[in-house]
């Protein structure tokens, strides 16, 4: 991916050299009486290790379905004394800046267009762990999530490196657009909040009856933001047709693969359990990175519709 002509954003809060584990609550996680068994819970983290919504939300969301309690994650306002705001004039910073530059201007072209107006989502960097702000405590071994309160995304940027190494999603150059894809995804999420679709899912996910029905529901929002991803690199693919490079697809396909529930679930307990999704399997993540990319319209990523995910 070349991205030296991206333009720079300075919604970024760079929290990299706050060496440890930020302000922020934790969030306690019941093993007993009703509530989540612990493979649930490593499989719910390898979930939320791959990237998404918080995942505390899925597993607290889970754990009132399924009649456990759950404490709510405190919230600090403080902020690190370190933090810079900003772009980062690093290497990787400067490469998220530039990354999230452009998908805010994609995305405001494409709600301009449509007579709305858009503001971007702001992103957190850390490293270990930092205040998550109304989501709790960020850590690393959560992976990027999206914060739908807070309209931020937190990212410990050793994660890129994490895909390479431990999910084997990229190589080399390519994994600069893996980090894209990821960054887009999370993108993706503020956009469903932007439209509304976050508050109304959250909604019937409350009111579901199983949970297998309200993880149905997490993995049409999933594939949707997956969806989103490739839309926005469709976009930008016509705004700088020679920003893509070779193998540049083919990552974001394997990174998708090696983060589908089915995979993960192999790697955690040795057996699927379709039910258990909440972001979708290798196959569908697949699709709809790829629906988004070869059509680049909303419409087109309705996972919503009837039919739509199989």
């Amino acid at each position: 991916m070349r991205y030296d002509d991206f333009r720079r954003s300075d919604d970024i809060e760079d929290r990299r050299d706050d060496s440890g584990g930020g302000g922020g609550g934790g969030f306690g996680l019941p093993m007993g009486g009703g509530g989540l068994g612990i493979g649930t819970i490593i499989v719910l983290g390898l979930v939320g290790y791959a990237f998404g919504i918080d995942p505390r939300i899925l597993i607290g969301g889970a754990e009132i379905l399924t009649g456990g309690g759950s404490q709510a994650p405190s919230y600090q306002s403080d902020r690190p004394s370190q933090a810079k705001r900003g772009a980062p004039t690093d290497e990787m910073g400067s490469m998220i800046s530039g990354i999230l530059g452009e998908i805010d201007d994609r995305w405001s072209e494409q709600f301009a267009a449509s007579g709305k107006s858009y503001t971007g989502p702001k992103v957190v960097l850390f490293r270990n762990a930092t205040n998550g702000g109304r989501c709790g405590r960020a850590e690393s071994a959560m992976g990027p999530f999206y914060c739908p309160p807070d309209r931020t995304i937190f990212l410990d940027t050793g994660f890129f490196r994490e895909v390479e190494t431990r999910f084997h999603g990229c190589q080399g150059n390519a994994c600069k657009y893996t980090s894209a894809y990821i960054i887009a995804h999370e993108a993706g999420h503020h956009i469903q909040n932007l439209l509304g679709i976050i508050p109304k899912v959250t909604e019937l996910q409350q009111q579901a009856g199983s949970k297998a029905e309200a993880n149905a529901l997490q993995v049409k929002v999933e594939l949707q933001a997956d969806c989103l991803s490739g839309m926005w690199t469709n976009l930008e693919q016509k705004k700088r047709p020679n920003f893509l490079e070779a193998g540049d697809i083919d990552a974001a396909l394997t990174t998708a693969s090696a983060i589908g529930d089915d995979t993960l679930q192999r790697q955690a307990t040795g057996r699927v359990v379709p039910d258990s999704f909440t972001h979708g399997s290798a196959a569908q993540r697949k699709q709809w990175f790829m629906t988004g990319y070869q059509q680049g319209t909303l419409n087109a990523c309705n996972t919503f519709a009837p039919g739509a995910v199989r």
